[in-house]
C-alpha cells in the first residue's frame, strides 16, 4: 500500500464518526417538552340554534283593556204555562262586551245582548186549533265575571257567570179559536208589551290566540230571564164566544230559558310586547394546554409540569367545572402499544392536576393513542409533536 492510499483511508475512517453523529441527530426525538406557552384552541364555530317560539310569561291571559263580539245561534226553550204553550224555531243570538283583564286570569266585563226567536205554532186547548205565529226577542245587559285557564298553549278555556237585567218583547203573536158550539172563529192574541226582569247566564268557552292581543273564541252559553208576563186578548168579545173558550188564559207567563252557541272575536288593548327573539351566541372558546413528552416516556418534564400547573391555577380562577384531559401517542409503535402510552400519559397529567388542587370529579380522562395525530405522518416516524396530553378547560 503506497502511502498515499494509506492517507486517504486514515481520512474517511476520521469522517466516519462524525457523519454517524449528524444523521443521528437528525431523527433523535425532542428530550425535553418544547417551551409551548397554554395555546387556546381553534374558536369554535357558532352553535346555531332555531329561535324558540316566544312565549311570554302569561302572555296567553289579558291584561287590562279589551273588546269582544259574538254571534250564534239560540235555541228557546219552547215557553209554557196556565196550559198555554209555544213551539219556538231555531233563532239567533249576537252579543258584544267591553271588559278589563286583571292579567291573572280574572276578567270582568259590561255585555249587551239581543235574541230573537220566532214562534212556529201554538198549543192549548181543543178550542184553540195550532198555529199562528208571533215572535219573542230579548234586550239584555250583563256584568260577567270570567276566568281565563293558561294552559300553556294558545289555546285557553274559560269559565264565566253573569247577572243583569233583560227587556223581553212578545209581538205578532197571533193563533184562531174555533167554537164548536156554533161554528163561529174568534182570534186570539198576545199583547205587544214589554216585559223587564232579571237575567243570568252560566258560560263555557275556548279562545285561540293569534298574538298580538287577537283571539278567535268558541263558546256555549245558558241564558235565564225570570218572571216575563204577557196579556192576552180577543178580538170578539161576544158573550157565547167567551163562554166556549173560557180556559183560553188573560196572562201568560212563560218561562224563558235559552242554549246559545257563538263564535267570535276578543281584542285585547295594550299587551306587553314581547321582548326580542333572542340571538345565538356563540359558546366561549374552550382554553386548550399542551404538555409534551419525550419518547416512549410519560413521566413529566419540569416544563410540562409548569403548564399543568398554569391550567390548574385557570380552572380555579374561573369557575371550571369540567376538565378534559386527552392522551395521544406517534406513530412509532404498535396502536396497542400507543394505545395504552398515551392512557399512561393522561394519567400522569390528571394526576399532577389534582396535586395542584383540581377535584378529581372534575376531571374527564380519554386516552386516542395514535388516532388523532397533531402533525399527520407516515407510520413508524417520531414525531414530537404528537407525543402530547390535551387539557381542555370547558
Amino acid at each position: 500500500m503506497t502511502l498515499k492510499k494509506a492517507l486517504l483511508g486514515a481520512t474517511v475512517l476520521a469522517a466516519l464518526p462524525v457523519f454517524a453523529q449528524a444523521q443521528t441527530s437528525t431523527t433523535r426525538p425532542r428530550t425535553t417538552a418544547p417551551a409551548a406557552a397554554p395555546a387556546p384552541a381553534p374558536m369554535a364555530a357558532p352553535v346555531m340554534t332555531p329561535a324558540p317560539v316566544y312565549v311570554a310569561p302569561r302572555t296567553n291571559l289579558v291584561s287590562g283593556l279589551y273588546i269582544s263580539g259574538a254571534l250564534g245561534a239560540n235555541w228557546m226553550s219552547n215557553p209554557s204555562s196556565n196550559g198555554l204553550s209555544a213551539d219556538m224555531k231555531t233563532g239567533w243570538v249576537g252579543l258584544g262586551a267591553i271588559g278589563w283583564g286583571f292579567g291573572n286570569g280574572l276578567r270582568a266585563e259590561v255585555e249587551g245582548n239581543y235574541r230573537s226567536n220566532e214562534i212556529n205554532g201554538w198549543n192549548t186547548s181543543a178550542q184553540v186549533s195550532k198555529g199562528g205565529g208571533g215572535t219573542i226577542q230579548s234586550y239584555g245587559v250583563m256584568v260577567n265575571a270570567l276566568y281565563d285557564f293558561d294552559i300553556g298553549s294558545a289555546f285557553v278555556p274559560y269559565l264565566g257567570a253573569g247577572v243583569g237585567w233583560a227587556q223581553t218583547e212578545l209581538s205578532g203573536a197571533r193563533r184562531q179559536a174555533n167554537n164548536p158550539a156554533n161554528g163561529a172563529a174568534t182570534g186570539y192574541y198576545g199583547n205587544d208589551v214589554d216585559a223587564t226582569n232579571f237575567a243570568y247566564q252560566a258560560i263555557i268557552g275556548a279562545a285561540y290566540n293569534f298574538g298580538g292581543g287577537l283571539y278567535a273564541t268558541l263558546e256555549y252559553r245558558y241564558y235565564g230571564v225570570t218572571g216575563t208576563q204577557y196579556g192576552i186578548s180577543r178580538t170578539n168579545s161576544a158573550p157565547q164566544i167567551q163562554s166556549n173558550v173560557a180556559n183560553v188564559p188573560h196572562f201568560w207567563s212563560p218561562s224563558n230559558n235559552n242554549n246559545s252557541l257563538l263564535l267570535g272575536f276578543r281584542y285585547a288593548f295594550n299587551q306587553p310586547a314581547p321582548p326580542p327573539v333572542p340571538v345565538a351566541v356563540a359558546p366561549a372558546a374552550a382554553r386548550t394546554y399542551l404538555v409534551f413528552f419525550d419518547w416512549d416516556k410519560y413521566n413529566l418534564t419540569d416544563r410540562a409540569r409548569q403548564i399543568i400547573a398554569e391550567a390548574a391555577q385557570t380552572a380555579r380562577s374561573t369557575g371550571t367545572t369540567r376538565i378534559e384531559v386527552a392522551g395521544h401517542a406517534d406513530r412509532s409503535g404498535t396502536p396497542q402499544y400507543n394505545q395504552a402510552l398515551s392512557q399512561r400519559r393522561a394519567d400522569a397529567v390528571a394526576a399532577e392536576l389534582v396535586r395542584r388542587g383540581v377535584n378529581r370529579n372534575e376531571i374527564a380522562i380519554s386516552a386516542y393513542g395514535e388516532s388523532r395525530p397533531l402533525v399527520p405522518t407516515a407510520d413508524g416516524v417520531r414525531e414530537p409533536q404528537n407525543r402530547r396530553v390535551e387539557i381542555v378547560l370547558r
